[in-house]
């Protein structure tokens, strides 16, 4: 009897548990979804209701804020047999109901364009009084690897180090990078290096085997991508001899140069001196007449007389080889023609006579004067 009544009890509390908890979420699906940009997804969830659950049907899906201090936000509502799908600006017009009716048991939500903001977690809650249950889901949406950009760094000649990049700008991490040759033997440099988080592949002492067409692949846990990049490695460039018409070349322009700097400069040198001879003073030019007076004149020429008259033949040669600019021109060429010095005899003998003559004495003032002639030791023959 004891066991009998047991058993009674268990069945009697199972009856109760289905009463008192009628509504049931029915979806076994993931509960942790991971999606690329771009695509769409479905968020289930399923329930079920007893007939114990008669209070109005309402469902609300909700972005659970990550810090417990901030409240949820509703992205979608049915409530009153209608559905609010523009409740949540950033999610207006990409999320709706997987049914039309969603009081038949499917509250799941369709959510499409899926942005990178989208990723978070999500709650499904289903209220039907007195029945209430919830469901919550995590959306993780990755960014697949935009295009690699594929391009080498360094001198792709042998015996030199050539490095091959790949780099994709956009992509969530971790992204991994890996490279293939896909001409000739298709396989990679021995001397080779890949880092496949950088998208570096370093080759050491490259040789004209490693020249081909490479292929890099960017690779997440959402897509793919790739590029090509041909590699041509060339000899070292060697330096070539000069041609004799190279340096024929060079040598006429240095000579073309040297010609015009020559002739530059003389043209400079025979300017610079016209200039200097226009402004020259010519020395045959008298200088400027002095006002002196008369009786000056005739004092100088009675002066100038006795002292010729004094002078001994010996200091009238002296005399004669002085020059005659230590007069004062003025009084020369003020003194008439009757009044010129007398030129001493000495002045008129010997090899000046020549210059000292004719029309030199006549323009220079002096008269005529007979002079005895003298033996040599002076006395008047």
């Amino acid at each position: 009897m004891d066991f009998m009544a047991f058993r009674c009890c268990v069945l009697l509390g199972i009856l109760l548990a289905g009463v008192t908890h009628g509504l049931e979420i029915t979806s076994g699906g993931p509960t942790a979804i991971e999606k690329a940009s771009g695509e769409s997804v479905k968020l289930d969830c399923r329930f079920s209701l007893a007939p114990e659950d008669s209070g109005p049907l309402d469902i609300e899906w909700s972005l659970v804020a990550p810090d417990s201090q901030k409240e949820d936000r509703v992205i979608i509502l049915y409530s009153g047999d209608r559905a609010y799908e523009d409740y949540y600006i950033p999610m207006r017009g990409r999320v709706h109901f997987n049914s039309a009716d969603p009081k038949d048991g499917d509250a799941s939500i369709n959510l499409t364009g899926l942005k990178a903001a989208d990723t978070g977690t999500f709650q499904c809650k289903v209220k039907k009084a007195p029945g209430i249950k919830s469901r919550k889901i995590q959306l993780t949406v990755m960014v697949r690897p935009s295009k690699p950009r594929c391009f080498s760094e360094g001198t792709s000649h042998e015996g030199k180090d050539v490095v091959l990049k790949c780099l994709s700008a956009e992509g969530t991490s971790p992204v991994k990078y890996s490279w293939e040759k896909t001409t000739d033997s298709k396989l990679l440099p021995a001397s080779a290096k890949l880092d496949p988080l950088t998208g570096t592949m370093n080759v050491k002492n490259a040789s004209a085997s490693a020249s081909g067409t490479y292929r890099c692949t960017a690779s997440n846990r959402v897509g793919t991508d790739e590029c090509l990049l041909t590699l041509r490695v060339t000899p070292l460039p060697t330096r070539r001899a000069s041609s004799p018409g190279a340096v024929i070349g060079v040598l006429l322009a240095l000579i073309l140069i040297a010609i015009i700097l020559f002739c530059c400069c003389r043209a400079r040198n025979k300017k610079k001196y016209e200039k200097e001879t226009s402004y020259e003073i010519r020395e045959d030019v008298p200088p400027p007449k002095s006002r002196v007076s008369t009786a000056r004149s005739f004092t100088s020429v009675g002066s100038q007389r006795s002292s010729l008259g004094s002078m001994s033949p010996s200091n009238l040669h002296e005399y004669a080889l002085k020059t005659q600019y230590n007069k004062i021109p003025s009084e020369e060429y003020d003194r008439p023609p009757s009044q010129a010095p007398v030129p001493p005899p000495g002045r008129l003998a010997g090899p000046n006579l020549s210059r000292m003559a004719g029309p030199n004495l006549s323009r220079m003032g002096a008269v005529p004067v007979m002079v005895p002639a003298q033996n040599r030791d002076g006395s008047i023959v």
